[in-house]
C-alpha cells in the first residue's frame, strides 16, 4: 500500500479525490457514530442490568451511565489538543482501540465495580476518538467539499443517538451484554480501514509538550460540571452539593485560563475563544444539544410509560426522525448555506424547525396512542430540522479553525455537545420525576415546553452571533506598527502563530 501524505499545519499535501473523499469521511464517521449511539443505546439495558446485579443500590448502578457521561466529557479537550501535536490517527486509533477494550470488557463483567471501570475505559476511548475524527476530517477533505463531509459526520452522530432506543430495544431482548459486544467488529473495522485511507496530520511546527496541568484543571472543570448536572435532579437544583461543584467547577476553569495566557503550549488557545464565530457555535450547541437530548429522552419516556410501547416498538417508532436527517445534512443544509450566505442561518432555520416540531407535538400529544397523525409529523419535521442545524453549527465553528488547531476546537466544540446533552436530560428528569399518575400526559408537556426553550435559546443565540455582515473570525496577532495582521477572509488565524 501507497504511503498517505501526511497532512500538517500548513495544510494537505496533496488534496484527495472524490473516491477517497468518501471512503474517509465514512471511515471518520463510525467514530461519532459508535459514540452516539453509546450514549443512549445503554438506557434501555439499564433496567436489565439491575435484575442481572440484585441488591445493587440504585446509586451505585447509575455510574454506569453517569461515570461514562463525564468521563466522556472531561477528556474532549485535551484529547483534541494532544491529536494536534502528536498525531490525528494517531490518537484516533487509540481511540477506538480502548473503546472497543471497554466494551469487550463491559459485556464480560462479573459485578458493577467491573462494569463501572469497564465503562470508564470506554468513555476515554470515545473522547479520544470523536475530536479527532472531526479533526481529521477538516484536514484532509478540501475546503469546498467540508459542506457535506461535515453533514454527513454530524448526521450519523445525530442518527446514532436517535437509533440507540431502537437498536437498544433489539439487543437486549437477546442479551443486555450485546449492547456492549456489538461495538466489537464496528470498532475493530474502523481501526483497520483508518490505518488503510485516513491520512495522517498534525501540527508539525510545535514540538513542546501541552501544558498538562492544564489539561488536569480543564478535565477537572468539565468533570465537575458534567457531575453537577447529572445528580441535580437527585441533590436538587438549590443544593449545597450542587452549588459546590458549580464553584470547583468555575474555579478550575479560571485556573486553566489563567496558566493559558502565559504557557508556551496552553491546552487552549484562548484566541479561539475570542472568534465569534466559534464561540457562537460553541454556545448555540449547548443549548441545541441540550434540547436533542431531551427530546430523545422525552420520546422514550413516554412511549413506554404512557402509550405503553416495548422497547423495540418504542425505538421503531422513533426511527423515521432519524432517516429524514442526513439527506437534510447532506443536501439541503449546504445548499441553503450557499444562497443565504452561510451555515449559520441556516442554523437558526434548523433550530426554528425543530422548536415548531415540538410545539407541534405539544398541540397533538394525548394519552390514547395516534401514532400516525400525531407523533408521526412531528418526528419527520423534527428530524429535518436536526439535519439542517448539526452540520450548520459545526460548519460555523470550524470555518474559524486552522489547520493547527483542527484537534483543540474540535474537542471544544464535542464539549458543548455533550455538556449539552446532559443538562437537556438533567433538567427532563427533573421535571419527570413529577410524574402524576392522574394526568402523565401533563408532565411530558412541561418537558415540551423546555425542549422547546432550549431549541428557541440555540436559534436565538445563533441569530446573535452567527448571522451577522461583520462575523469576527479569531483575531490575528498584530503585525508590525501594532496594527492588526490582514486577513482577506476575517475568518482565520495564522497558522504560524498557533502554539507559540
Amino acid at each position: 500500500m501507497t504511503a498517505n501524505p501526511s497532512t500538517t499545519a500548513a495544510g494537505p499535501a496533496a488534496a484527495p479525490g472524490a473516491r477517497r473523499v468518501t471512503a474517509i469521511v465514512g471511515v471518520l464517521s463510525l467514530a461519532v457514530f459508535m459514540s452516539s449511539l453509546d450514549l443512549f443505546i445503554v438506557n434501555l439495558a439499564f433496567p436489565y442490568i439491575g435484575r442481572q446485579y440484585p441488591g445493587t443500590p440504585l446509586s451505585s448502578l447509575s455510574w454506569v451511565l453517569n461515570g461514562y457521561t463525564v468521563v466522556f466529557a472531561a477528556v474532549l479537550v485535551p484529547a483534541g489538543r494532544w491529536a494536534d501535536l502528536i498525531g490525528r490517527r494517531r490518537v484516533l486509533i487509540a481511540g477506538l482501540a480502548a473503546f472497543s477494550l471497554g466494551s469487550l470488557l463491559c459485556g464480560l463483567a462479573p459485578g458493577v465495580a467491573a462494569l463501572i471501570a469497564a465503562r470508564l475505559i470506554q468513555a476515554v476511548g470515545a473522547g479520544l476518538m470523536v475530536p479527532a475524527s472531526l479533526s481529521l476530517l477538516l484536514a484532509a477533505v478540501p475546503a469546498p467539499a467540508r459542506p457535506k463531509a461535515l453533514g454527513t459526520w454530524s448526521a450519523l452522530g445525530a442518527l446514532g443517538a436517535a437509533l440507540g432506543p431502537v437498536i437498544g430495544g433489539l439487543l437486549v431482548e437477546v442479551n443486555w451484554r450485546w449492547v456492549f459486544w456489538i461495538n466489537l467488529p464496528v470498532g475493530l473495522a474502523a481501526v483497520a480501514l483508518a490505518l488503510r485511507v485516513v491520512p495522517e496530520s498534525k501540527d508539525e511546527r510545535v514540538r513542546r509538550q501541552p501544558d498538562v496541568i492544564g489539561a488536569a484543571l480543564l478535565a477537572a472543570s468539565v468533570g465537575l460540571v458534567a457531575l453537577a448536572l447529572v445528580k441535580a435532579p437527585s441533590w436538587g437544583w438549590a443544593s449545597a452539593d450542587f452549588i459546590g461543584l458549580l464553584v470547583a467547577s468555575l474555579a478550575c476553569g479560571a485556573a486553566m485560563v489563567a496558566r493559558s495566557r502565559r504557557h508556551h503550549s496552553p491546552v487552549i488557545e484562548l484566541r479561539l475563544l475570542r472568534s465569534r464565530s466559534f464561540s457562537g457555535a460553541f454556545a448555540a450547541s449547548i443549548f441545541y444539544y441540550a434540547g436533542f437530548g431531551a427530546f430523545v429522552l422525552n420520546a422514550v419516556e413516554f412511549l413506554t410509560g404512557v402509550w405503553h410501547y416495548s422497547a423495540v416498538v418504542a425505538g421503531l417508532a422513533i426511527a423515521p426522525g432519524p432517516l429524514m436527517v442526513l439527506p437534510f445534512a447532506r443536501v439541503a443544509a449546504p445548499r441553503m448555506a450557499a444562497w443565504l450566505g452561510g451555515p449559520g442561518r441556516v442554523a437558526v432555520i434548523g433550530c426554528a424547525v425543530n422548536a415548531g416540531a415540538q410545539f407541534l407535538w405539544y398541540t397533538q400529544i394525548q394519552a390514547h396512542p395516534a401514532y400516525l397523525t400525531h407523533l408521526l409529523p412531528a418526528q419527520l419535521l423534527g428530524g429535518a430540522g436536526v439535519g439542517l442545524t448539526i452540520p450548520s453549527l459545526l460548519g460555523a465553528g470550524s470555518a474559524s479553525l486552522t489547520p493547527a488547531s483542527f484537534g483543540t476546537g474540535s474537542g471544544i466544540l464535542n464539549m458543548a455537545r455533550q455538556v449539552g446533552t446532559v443538562l437537556g436530560v438533567a433538567g427532563l428528569v427533573a421535571i419527570l420525576s413529577h410524574l402524576s399518575p392522574g394526568d402523565p400526559v401533563a408532565v411530558y408537556r412541561h418537558g415540551l415546553v423546555l425542549i422547546i426553550a432550549f431549541f428557541g435559546a440555540a436559534g436565538a443565540t445563533a441569530g446573535a452571533l452567527l448571522t451577522g455582515p461583520a462575523r469576527a473570525g479569531i483575531p490575528r496577532p498584530a503585525a508590525a506598527g501594532g496594527q492588526p495582521a490582514a486577513d482577506g477572509a476575517g475568518t482565520a488565524l495564522d497558522d504560524a502563530s498557533i502554539g507559540h
